[in-house]
C-alpha cells in the first residue's frame, strides 16, 4: 500500500470555505512533483507487484506511473480518497489556509458532519469493499500494490488488519511511503 507523491498544486493562499471547494476541486485535478529519489522499498513493491491499482484521480494514477512507468494499472473510484464535507457559508467570510479548512473540515467529518460526502461509516464500508477487492486480487495473482490516499490507504489498513493480515510499518516519506501486508493464519 503505497501513498501517492506530493500534488502540484501548491497554492496556499487563504481562502473562504466556499473557495476552498474550488482549491479540492484544483487539488484533485492536479498531477505530483517528481522527485530525483523513491523509497527503494517502495519502488521495489510497485515493479514486483503482480497487479498495480490506483485510484481514479490523477495524483494516484500519475504517481503509479512514475515508480512504475511500464506497470499496467487498474484504476478505480473504489480506492479514491475520503472527501471533505461542504460547509454552506456563504456568508462567512473567514480566510483560512486550505490546510487550515481541511483539518477543520475532516474534524467535522469525524464528529458526523458529512454534507455532500459519504459519511465516516460509508467510508469504512466502501474501505470493506476495497480491502475485499484487494484480497480477491491477491489470491489470484500472489501480489499487489496499490497506490491511494492517507485517509483511505488507513481504512484500508484497518480493515486488513481486522481480517488477520498483519502489517509492516511504513517506510518512506510522508508522500511515497510503503506498508506490506501479508497474510498470517
Amino acid at each position: 500500500m503505497i501513498r501517492h507523491g506530493k500534488s502540484q498544486f501548491n497554492e496556499k493562499k487563504r481562502v473562504t470555505c466556499a473557495e476552498f471547494e474550488s482549491w479540492v476541486d484544483n487539488y484533485n485535478a492536479s498531477g505530483v512533483h517528481r522527485q530525483a529519489n523513491y523509497p527503494p522499498e517502495t519502488l521495489l513493491k510497485i515493479t514486483s507487484a503482480d497487479v498495480l491499482i490506483t485510484s481514479d484521480l490523477k495524483r494516484s494514477i500519475d504517481s503509479a506511473a512514475i515508480l512504475h512507468p511500464e506497470g499496467k494499472t487498474i484504476s478505480h473510484s473504489l480506492f479514491r480518497e475520503t472527501e471533505l464535507p461542504t460547509l454552506h457559508a456563504k456568508h462567512l467570510s473567514i480566510r483560512l489556509k486550505p490546510s487550515t479548512w481541511a483539518v477543520f473540515l475532516r474534524l467535522l467529518w469525524f464528529g458526523g458532519y458529512s454534507n455532500a460526502c459519504e459519511s465516516v461509516s460509508e467510508a469504512k464500508g466502501r474501505a470493506e469493499k476495497a480491502t475485499e477487492q484487494l484480497i480477491t486480487y491477491a489470491k489470484e495473482s500472489q501480489s499487489v500494490a496499490i497506490v491511494g490516499h492517507g485517509f483511505f490507504n488507513r481504512f484500508i489498513s484497518k480493515e486488513l488488519q481486522r481480517q488477520g493480515w498483519k502489517g509492516k510499518k511504513k517506510s518512506g516519506t510522508k508522500h511515497w511511503s510503503c506498508t506490506t501486508y501479508t497474510w498470517s493464519e
